[in-house]
């Protein structure tokens, strides 16, 4: 809206709040058009979201809730497959995907189902532009308050393990509203994440501790921990299905606290700090100090493993 476009935005729906809460909990400008769209019913979504109007770009930022196989393949694939079909027939000439960086090495089905609909969209003849950010400042946010109590803060291994550039939701924003007005963003996949040099959880920790004043205290969790509760929900998923799902969500917590969200050397197989762009002004530093001096906590939304 800041560069003058006229933005409607589609809000699915939520089960237990209804429509009339689904506009309000948006937090989207009052200058916004907002529709709630259930964008699985491909007749609602060109009833109740496209409804015959004329639009040139689509932007999605839609992920599954949960990262559950069944969800995912349900919402980053299949309804991002409605969305870009009714793109498609009501002549939209450009799709902006906000995808995720961790889908360089598909580990995970949230992982195959985003790749599964990137390639879609690549193939689909749409101007597209992909953009992959690394890790968004809410994830690594879930410690503040224990550090704050005196405890420990919380890592696996040795805390060195992985390493990213986390990118404010503002910066990447601003990152995914400029695809809609620069060439060099067309037709390329965009890894990209926020200023600075890549931090590790050491390092994480160790800067929530300066800010407080105090000497780090650090407490490191064995990987191996996470591949037992794997294996044994692993096991029992193949007797209780509703077990299966929580052996993903371990998973995708043993792929987090293994794998750097940086970019990938396709030839090395290693994470790269440099070859990873940056964009923004905003730092970790700074949510941490703005939570700290008071602010709310960023939501972290489903998943957290600490």
């Amino acid at each position: 809206m800041r560069r003058g476009h006229d933005v409607v935005c589609f809000v699915r729906p939520r089960a237990d709040d209804g429509d009339r809460r689904s506009r309000e909990i948006s937090g989207l400008p009052e200058e916004a058009t907002v529709a709630v769209v259930n964008l699985a019913d491909p007749t609602a979504l060109a009833r109740d979201g496209f409804a015959g109007a004329p639009f040139d770009t689509v932007v999605s930022c839609m992920a599954s809730r949960t990262g559950s196989p069944q969800d995912a393949w349900a919402i980053d694939h299949r309804a991002h497959l409605n969305v870009l079909e009714a793109a498609q027939q009501a002549g939209v000439g450009h799709f902006v995907l906000l995808s995720a960086i961790c889908v360089q090495k598909p580990l995970l089905a949230f992982q195959q189902a985003k790749l599964a609909f990137e390639a879609a969209l690549i193939c689909s003849g749409l101007r597209y532009s992909i953009v992959r950010p690394t890790a968004f400042f809410k994830s690594l946010s879930g410690q503040i308050e224990r550090v704050r109590q005196g405890r420990p803060f919380l890592f696996f291994g040795d805390g060195s393990l992985t390493a990213c550039k986390p990118i404010s939701d503002g910066d990447l924003a601003d990152y995914v509203a400029g695809c809609l007005d620069y060439a060099s963003c067309w037709g390329r996949i965009l890894p990209i994440g926020g200023p600075g040099d890549a931090i590790t959880p050491r390092e994480q920790g160790e800067t929530l501790f300066a800010l407080l004043g105090r000497p780090p205290r650090f407490r490191s969790v064995p990987v191996a921990l996470l591949d037992m509760v794997i294996g044994g929900l692993g096991a029992l998923g193949r007797v209780v299905p509703s077990l299966a799902d929580k052996a993903e969500f371990a998973r995708i917590g043993r792929y987090y606290a293994t794998e750097s969200m940086l970019v990938l050397d396709p030839q090395t197989g290693r994470y790269d700090a440099a070859a990873t762009p940056s964009t923004g002004t905003e730092t970790l530093l700074d949510i941490y100090r703005s939570v700290l001096n008071g602010s709310s906590m960023p939501d972290r939304g489903e998943h957290a493993v600490f």
